[in-house]
């Protein structure tokens, strides 16, 4: 979901509020009347002021943001709400008139304007949005709203992947360097943020051919942001610690056996000395050692930082030979053939193709054309798409990668996409995608029970096949499956179930555009809204909308608004595509 009172660019401030469509929901109804507020907790830079703001958008509220720097002055971050009170009865009393308060930044409140947050959450008179960063100790009456249950607490899990892809839309960045981007960077969207300046600004985006996307490829830029989330790497591990970090660093993306950490190379450390190094490490959270005694590194984005800072000299030194990765991408090729030949499309750990991709390092077609058939199977089309293409550059003309091509730009809104397969057609299209000749589904499996489900118009039996598809990760399939439900089914809540089912993949599959799901989506909106989109579609803007209408900007964008939380896209330029699906 997304916020289109104007159209916004991902660069410029404020970015777009983008997901979260369940969370905005929650805040918004404890900050109704009748009820007492909540305390949103994270991580830093995790999105929580932004999730609020969205929240109380058009609602009359006041707001106090605690500060570091004010953490020893009485009611310091109410000072501007509060004249000259100075206890906290007569504080409760001056705020009476206060119906909705926004607490913002609540681990940093002197002691005095925490315990006013938590008198005021007691009364209930007012009601109370807090937030607060997980991590940083916060006095004790701001922990005891939630620990005590005064107000209940929403804990804000990392935005997915589908919606930092959406985020980035403006960008233009390839799904590769999107998928390297949330992997690094683990829900910090502050971090988010500042690693895309820097590789705008900083030239280091190429353009991918044909596509007017740009990818990132090579080192990490060490901006101020990576440089405090690496802090206690550089800075504060102790004697010796530095030496196995970067070990572990230079390792990636293998894992190193303890005995290869213990052979330190002029780190000075022998016997029991390094394993307390190491105990140290784990016990900061700056490794993690496997049941097997693997040890690597915990933070993604440390092995980038500590090889982007290192010396030429000594990066040089613990470089291992051009060949080291060879067998090991080898190895997952094989594992990826294995469960694609039986239909097993659940995601597998693939660490030596994405750090080699992420490094522009040399990337075998092959290897490419494998990576690029699983995820089009999974549905993942623009990350399958971003694979041939990778595949492709490394040797033009590969025939596997050429196909794969093919078939996820014909799933993206390619054309033939138009229109709704019968039965059989549906059949045959899922041969093709196997690269099957038509009508030869593998007997018993799984999508040879979707085609005989559909077949027979059994919308119980597409549900059931639906779920066992969506367990082997087969999403795209599932989503269909769902779909053919919907019209399958003569119980109309049976419908309305498939239908919810199938929009929540359909929208974890890339923009993905075929012929099971066309109408699907734009059958959730009202009559106003699918007129709107379809004015928005055609390239009108949102006054150009409002003047047609006789309607005003911000209705129209408030239409706008639903209309893409429904959608599951915040991009007006897959509008033409989703109208043209039911044309």
């Amino acid at each position: 979901m997304r916020t289109y009172e104007q159209d916004a660019k991902t660069l410029e401030l404020p970015w777009p509020f983008t997901g979260r469509e369940d969370e905005l929901e929650l805040v918004r109804g404890a900050s109704a009347t009748g009820r007492p507020g909540i305390v949103v907790t994270g991580p830093a830079g995790r999105g929580k002021t932004r999730l609020i703001t969205e929240a109380v958008r058009g609602t009359e509220h006041a707001r106090v943001t605690g500060t570091p720097e004010a953490r020893h002055l009485p009611f310091a971050a109410f000072a501007h709400l509060l004249d000259g009170t100075g206890s906290l009865h007569g504080a409760v009393r001056a705020l009476a008139g206060v119906r909705l308060l926004v607490v913002d930044d609540a681990h940093l409140l002197d002691e005095a304007s925490a315990a006013l947050v938590h008198q005021l959450a007691v009364h209930g008179r007012t009601r109370l949005i807090v937030a607060a960063t997980d991590g940083i100790p916060a006095p004790g009456a701001v922990s005891r709203l939630w620990t005590g249950e005064v107000l209940p607490r929403l804990a804000l899990a990392p935005l997915p992947a589908e919606d930092t892809a959406e985020l980035l839309a403006g960008a233009a960045l390839e799904p590769l360097t999107v998928r390297r981007l949330h992997h690094l960077c683990r829900g910090d969207l502050r971090l988010l943020r500042d690693l895309v300046t820097a590789l705008v600004t900083g030239g280091r985006l190429v353009p991918v051919p044909g596509t007017g996307e740009r990818a990132w490829r090579g080192p990490l830029p060490v901006t101020p942001a990576v440089r405090e989330r690496v802090a206690a790497v550089r800075e504060g591990t102790g004697p010796g610690a530095r030496a196995i970090l970067e070990r572990l660093a230079f390792a990636e993306p293998a894992t190193l056996p303890l005995g290869d950490v213990e052979d330190l190379d002029g780190a000075g450390l022998s016997g029991g000395s390094w394993l307390d190094v190491l105990e140290r490490l784990e016990t900061d959270g700056l490794i993690v050692v496997a049941d097997d005694g693997a040890v690597a590194l915990a933070d993604p984005l440390h092995g980038p930082a500590l090889r982007a800072t290192t010396g030429s000299l000594r990066a040089r030194r613990l470089t291992g030979g051009p060949d080291r990765h060879v067998a090991a991408l080898a190895a997952e090729q094989r594992e990826l053939v294995r469960r694609t030949a039986e239909l097993d499309l659940r995601p597998v750990p693939t660490p030596v193709g994405d750090w080699l991709v992420a490094e522009g390092g040399p990337v075998p077609a092959g290897y490419a054309a494998v990576r690029a058939r699983h995820a089009r199977l999974r549905g993942e089309v623009r990350d399958a798409a971003a694979w041939a293409r990778e595949g492709l550059w490394r040797e033009p003309g590969h025939a596997g990668c050429g196909a794969e091509l093919a078939l996820a730009t014909a799933e993206t809104g390619g054309p033939g996409q138009s229109g709704s397969d019968g039965d059989d057609g549906y059949a045959r299209r899922i041969a093709v995608r196997l690269g099957l000749p038509a009508g030869s589904l593998p007997p018993g499996s799984v999508l040879a029970r979707h085609a005989e489900a559909l077949a027979r118009r059994d919308g119980a039996a597409l549900d059931r096949v639906a779920a066992a598809l969506e367990e082997r990760g087969l999403l795209l399939f599932a989503a269909e499956a769902h779909a053919q439900a919907v019209r399958a089914h003569r119980d109309p809540r049976a419908a309305r179930r498939s239908r919810t089912r199938a929009l929540a993949l359909a929208r974890r599959c890339q923009g993905a555009r075929t012929p099971a799901l066309a109408g699907l989506v734009l059958g959730e909106l009202t009559a106003r809204q699918r007129q709107i989109v379809a004015l928005a579609a055609s390239g009108l803007s949102n006054r150009e909308i409002a003047e047609r209408l006789t309607l005003s900007v911000r209705t129209v964008g408030n239409h706008l608004y639903g209309a893409y939380t429904r959608l599951g896209t915040g991009d007006r330029g897959a509008l033409p595509c989703l109208v043209g699906e039911t044309a």
